[in-house]
């Protein structure tokens, strides 16, 4: 009979590898030459040559973004530049609302996780950064701070697509 012992960090760690390549999986999933393209109902990375307009958004310790409502039209390559103002890490993460409550959960359980996928920043205190998207879709897209304790206490916003 053979025995495997894993220690926590290992579980963790296997866990941790697991989510991640099932989330770059599903954001890849669809988008590779001769498979089918099912569109994102947030939109795509924008092209930082066809940028639009430029939003400044402020994260800060009060657990808000300034501004917290944000219209576009559908269409249109937007520069978020988010900057932390506070003295706590921060993040700008656009989705669904339900693509955010699930990121959420991830999050609780890897708290110092940083993001490099297309629609994220993580940000420490006092840094800024950028997020370029493309809205392809008239609604609603939300953005939030999913670091633990940010969501819940009201760190997020939306961003109206208008139909043109």
């Amino acid at each position: 009979m053979i025995s495997l012992k894993f220690n926590f960090a290992s579980r963790a760690g296997f866990v941790f590898a697991a989510a991640a390549l099932a989330a770059s999986a599903a954001f890849a999933g669809g988008t590779h030459g001769g498979g089918h393209h099912e569109e994102s109902p947030i939109g795509e990375p924008g092209v930082a040559a066809k940028v639009t307009r430029t939003i400044e958004v402020d994260a800060a310790d009060s657990m808000r973004f300034t501004p917290s409502n944000v219209s576009v039209k559908k269409g249109e390559t937007i520069r978020f530049v988010i900057k932390n103002s506070g003295k706590v890490p921060h993040e700008f993460s656009l989705g669904t609302e339900k693509e955010l409550k699930e990121h959420y959960e991830v999050m609780k359980k890897f708290p110092t996780m940083e993001h490099e996928e297309p629609n994220k920043i993580s940000l420490k205190p006092g840094k800024q950064g950028e997020v370029i998207w493309r809205f392809t879709k008239p609604g609603v897209v939300n953005f939030a701070c999913l670091h633990v304790g940010h969501y819940e206490a009201g760190m997020k916003g939306q961003v109206n697509v208008a139909a043109n």
